[in-house]
């Protein structure tokens, strides 16, 4: 088997502890089998690190993947895979950045990079296809992002793709995520620890080499072809307009809003923070990634003499520093919002994590003393900002919650961990699922911890009926693990132009052929996906010497109290219904009624070898 194009051929394995580098040749094993991003860095970790590795010691190793289409003329082709050991759950940790590095990193010669060791001192890595430069960062150690690429783009070139932390990375904030191009932001598993724990401020490539096509008048025709189908749809002046922000109109219609640490799904000041207000009083422009025909990043401007802010933002970012807050003053969420993106830390869970603190403090959990007399009230906005300070320079209480709401919760005790929205130690993205079964199996079982990117099924389970308790579910669940979580996680396109406005799947193994020359089924796709996930579970598994079912149950809280207004007032999840769920979802992946893989399973996917490493623990294993 071999390939005309897509891949490039090369992989960077970079030593930051001696300050040398090495090519290695992507095979044509793991670039067919594999395929790329996702893919790639889950069997370098699991076959590469040592089981038990503290994440944030030099023997973590970091992965920056590219997959075939990312960099060419494909709909929104400029996705990168960052992953490691994650410092926050102690698992599996990965995310996808959108921006023009992978492009540059492709056209530098490399399919990936592999990071490995510590540097004595802060750098940045400048890669291009002369190799590779460890040049000194410490005049940008403790500057912001925003700064810092302002200054590697003097260093290097304006036009370099960057992927950079900030002060939230060096201080080792446990959901520290890597930035780029003033708001594009990947990682919440605290990828941007671990850069921190390396001494490596940002990695930056600029490249000029062609990356090679296996018939690049195909991929021309079926690029326009679909950027016209995608223009054309249904809904695209809305998406243009608002971009995910519409969602949060969507999640208040339907009580799925996260509202004061998810404890309600409405929020009375959603229209103040929604999606139209956004596009007539506060965006400025849009911008979007490499090759993307629909834009989805709304940049913001404050309208407040006292709250004056500039910068990207998405409904996550509404949801978790607005309404999860009880903020409903858009200029408060814009500036929360830019102050975290400088920082480099993760909006999603600065917002869950603040979010509790304000509902320890509000309970007496945490007292005046223990926030220096800070009133972490919900919608104090002043206290707000001055939390996510305290977070970012690890001072006060801000130490304890760095670390995340698992830990903070676990340190507090007093009946913490029940108001503490995580799963696996990661905390929960922006819809709250009181009331909605599948989504809340979607955060049981994602792959990286409580994240919706995988399997956003609660638009489907509310058109199909959120009371339902059938195969389907499960089921959907999985579909869209393979989908999103998989396909896309591997080619490192953008999921958006299916799942928003209808794009044809069955493109994909189309733009692999024209870009590879190889030919891909979606079946075969998913497989290779199922795969993926398997050998991520067996990752969790291994880390953590063990494996509970408990470990994919959704949030305590869920179970244990309700909304009292809106939609899902009075509902709560019921254990029965998901463990009834949970037991076809794990049927349907040929796990056992814990959330192992069988051993039929694993030798299913070629993964024989992981069998003898998990009982070699002490696991268990069915046939």
């Amino acid at each position: 088997m071999s390939w005309k194009g897509g891949w490039v051929g090369k992989i960077l394995v970079v030593d930051l502890s001696k300050k040398s580098y090495s090519n290695m040749e992507l095979t044509k094993e793991l670039a067919r089998d594999w395929i790329g991003g996702r893919g790639w860095a889950i069997k370098w970790l699991y076959e590469n690190i040592k089981p038990k590795t503290d994440p944030l010691s030099p023997m973590n190793d970091l992965v920056i993947a590219t997959g075939p289409l990312t960099g060419l003329l494909v709909p929104s082709s400029g996705k990168v895979v960052i992953a490691a050991k994650s410092p926050l759950t102690n698992g599996y940790g990965d995310g996808n950045i959108g921006s023009h590095f992978g492009y540059q990193l492709k056209q530098s010669g490399y399919d990936a990079v592999i990071i490995r060791g510590k540097a004595k001192a802060p750098v940045y890595l400048y890669i291009t296809p002369n190799g590779v430069e460890f040049r000194s960062a410490e005049h940008i150690w403790g500057k912001g992002v925003f700064e810092t690429e302002y200054i590697i783009r003097r260093e290097t070139e304006k036009e370099a793709g960057t992927l950079i932390i900030g002060p939230g990375g060096e201080n080792l904030v446990k959901f520290a995520t890597v930035m780029s191009e003033h708001g594009r932001a990947g990682g919440r598993t605290g990828m941007g620890a671990v850069f921190g724990s390396k001494n490596l401020k940002a990695v930056v490539a600029y490249g000029w080499k062609t990356i090679p096509v296996a018939d690049p008048d195909g991929l021309l025709e079926l690029y326009w072809e679909s950027k016209l189908r995608i223009i054309k749809a249904e809904g695209y002046k809305k998406w243009i307009d608002q971009g995910t922000v519409m969602t949060v109109e969507w999640c208040q219609e339907v009580g799925t809003f996260p509202t004061f640490n998810f404890s309600e799904g409405v929020f009375d000041d959603a229209y103040k923070i929604g999606g139209e207000v956004m596009v007539k009083e506060y965006k400025y422009l849009r911008k979007g990634c490499m090759s993307c025909p629909m834009p989805c990043g709304n940049v913001l401007i404050s309208k407040s003499e006292k709250w004056r802010g500039f910068v990207e933002m998405d409904y996550e970012n509404v949801a978790l520093l607005g309404s999860n807050l009880g903020i409903g003053d858009y200029n408060v969420v814009i500036v929360l919002n830019q102050y975290a993106d400088d920082m480099g830390v993760d909006t999603i869970s600065l917002g869950n994590v603040m979010g509790f603190a304000m509902e320890c403090y509000e309970k007496g959990l945490i007292t005046n003393k223990d926030t220096k007399g800070l009133e972490l009230k919900f919608g104090n906005a002043e206290a707000a900002l001055k939390l996510a300070e305290m977070i970012v320079k690890r001072e006060g209480i801000g130490d304890l919650l760095a670390e995340g709401v698992r830990a903070a919760s676990e340190k507090i005790g007093k009946g913490a961990q029940k108001i503490a929205v995580h799963v696996k130690g990661l905390e929960v993205s922006g819809y709250d699922c009181h009331g909605a079964p599948a989504m809340a199996l979607a955060y049981g079982t994602s792959e990286i911890g409580a994240h919706h990117k995988s399997a956003w099924v609660i638009a489907w389970e509310m058109r199909y009926g959120r009371e339902k308790v059938d195969k389907a579910k499960p089921d959907k669940v999985i579909e869209f693990q393979r989908i999103r979580g998989g396909m896309f996680e591997m080619l490192t396109t953008c999921r958006l132009p299916w799942i928003e406005l209808g794009y044809p799947l069955d493109y994909y193994p189309k733009f692999l052929k024209v870009a590879t020359g190889l030919d891909f089924t979606l079946d075969q796709i998913y497989t290779i996906a199922d795969k993926v996930y398997a050998l991520i579970r067996a990752f969790w598994i291994r880390e953590y010497g063990h494996w509970k079912r408990e470990y994919d149950y959704p949030p305590s809280k869920w179970f244990e109290t309700a909304p009292t207004k809106g939609p899902s007032a009075g509902m709560k999840l019921s254990k029965e219904v998901y463990d009834n769920l949970l037991d076809m979802y794990y049927e349907a992946r040929g796990w056992d009624k814990n959330g192992i893989p069988r051993k039929s399973t694993l030798k299913k996917y070629g993964l024989d070898y992981v069998i003898e490493d998990l009982e070699k623990i002490g696991i268990t294993l069915s046939e």
